[in-house]
């Protein structure tokens, strides 16, 4: 791994390791799969990890993730999937050498996982986390978090009775050029003072929900490199056809920090889904970088140059969208917060302002008007019924 971007002072291998193994080292000398046996990771304590939801994103990106999590060492056992489809539970189960559940309480009861991925449909994800957990497992919940305030802050409740641990998936945080550009961000007096960032997301999917299924990727990274957010504007364009009701299938959102940090965000369901589909700028004041998709970042901080820049070197047995995309940094890393080896540097709160964000977007392309930030939950997810409602 090559990185002529380095932040001052920062350790030069921040977002370009697995655990103790840097990337450079896991695809070096006869190793080339990076499969050499790690004994940090091999003397972690076991952990017994079930899915519940077996549908495209646990099978394209938990499920593959975890495989290569478990090929680097880490003692973590898949036990178990749950889904109501049988064919897709069947196929999980017979791929993965696990056991298929049509019911996920039956699965919590009878394998007693100590992590649950939560990457059921949305509408299921605060029920799945909540029984999760109060079966006494953690739980890792695909985005978004839940589909209203009440059910965010009940997770968060849930979470700190139990004693259960929860993080909301927010895998790009995790991302190699995102890690780098957050320190960049930290350390660099360029962005000190001020911080303007623009964000776009294209994608082509038309049964996609463009806030909830794509855009809520640019809420958490705004809020990752920003901060909390007071004041949400909006406009939504065009409608999808057919049984998709979705009111919008484009929209430009604008984000106010307050003093110093303002954001502005494309979004849009309707487009091709072409490489780069994310991009995100961050100007500062004689110095902005800019992030594209998970796999270059560009560091200008001088009139006449040159460009800083870090973009992967990428070994022809690299596996891309599970270590580069974030998957299976954010696991590992929650694995080891269950096993009580890290602190969570993602927290049930992000969970909860990310639907708060969704919910504040709705809300502001209603009414036209701006949304201030924070919510009084009940009143929005009222609000907010009311206009699904009216799709």
């Amino acid at each position: 791994m090559t990185t002529a971007a380095t932040p001052p002072g920062s350790d030069p291998g921040l977002g370009d390791t697995y655990g103790h193994t840097p990337v450079d080292k896991m695809f070096a000398g006869a190793d080339v799969y990076g499969v050499g046996f790690d004994h940090h990771r091999a003397d972690r304590r076991p952990l017994r990890l079930a899915v519940i939801g077996a549908g495209g994103v646990a099978q394209s990106k938990w499920l593959p993730a975890l495989a290569r999590l478990r090929t680097l060492w880490d003692p973590v056992e898949l036990v178990g999937v749950a889904d109501p489809n049988e064919d897709q539970g069947r196929k999980v189960g017979r791929v993965h050498g696990c056991r298929w559940y049509r019911d996920h309480r039956q699965l919590l009861s009878e394998e007693k996982p100590d992590v649950v991925v939560i990457a059921s449909p949305d509408r299921s994800h605060a029920e799945h986390a909540q029984d999760a957990m109060e079966a006494g497992s953690a739980a890792l919940v695909e985005k978004p978090f839940c589909t209203s305030l009440a059910e965010a802050g009940r997770l968060c409740d849930v979470s700190a009775a139990t004693g259960a641990r929860l993080m909301p998936v927010a895998n790009l945080r995790f991302s190699p050029p995102f890690r780098r550009a957050h320190q960049f961000l930290a350390t660099l007096e360029g962005f000190s003072a001020e911080r303007t960032l623009l964000g776009k997301m294209h994608l082509g999917y038309d049964y996609v929900d463009v806030l909830e299924g794509a855009t809520v990727h640019l809420f958490d990274l705004t809020r990752f490199l920003l901060g909390d957010v007071v004041e949400v504007r909006a406009r939504g364009l065009g409608r999808a056809e057919g049984p998709h009701r979705y009111p919008f299938r484009q929209a430009v959102i604008s984000l106010d920090f307050g003093p110093g940090r303002a954001a502005q965000l494309f979004t849009s369901a309707s487009a091709l889904s072409l490489k780069p589909w994310l991009r995100v700028e961050v100007h500062g004041q004689g110095t902005w970088l800019a992030v594209d998709d998970v796999f270059e970042l560009v560091l200008y901080d001088s009139e006449t140059g040159p460009a800083k820049v870090w973009k992967p070197v990428l070994a022809n047995t690299l596996l891309f969208d599970e270590e580069f995309g974030g998957y299976l940094p954010q696991l590992e890393h929650f694995l080891q917060v269950v096993r009580g080896e890290e602190e969570p540097s993602v927290t049930p709160i992000d969970g909860y302002r990310a639907v708060e964000l969704i919910t504040a977007t709705h809300l502001a392309i209603a009414s036209g008007e701006a949304v201030p930030l924070p919510l009084d939950a009940s009143e929005a997810d009222a609000e907010a019924a009311l206009l699904r409602s009216q799709w």
